[in-house]
């Protein structure tokens, strides 16, 4: 059980699904209620999560 590589899973899970909430946000929001700071703090932590989590799942060695 590699614990990096589940670590980076979740980090990416994590992200995806900050980034889905944040085009969620977008999509639905009107022009008059459009929350600009919400998009952006989950955009930015959903890309840093997304980011982080793939690159600890390539660069962790597979040992057995």
């Amino acid at each position: 059980m590699n614990l990096k590589r589940i670590f980076g899973a979740i980090l990416t899970i994590l992200g995806i699904v900050s980034l889905i909430y944040a085009a969620q946000v977008f999509l639905t929001a009107t022009e008059n209620t459009r929350d600009i700071r919400t998009l952006v703090i989950y955009g930015i932590l959903g890309l840093l999560f997304f980011v982080s989590g793939i690159s600890l799942v390539k660069t962790t060695k597979d040992e057995s």
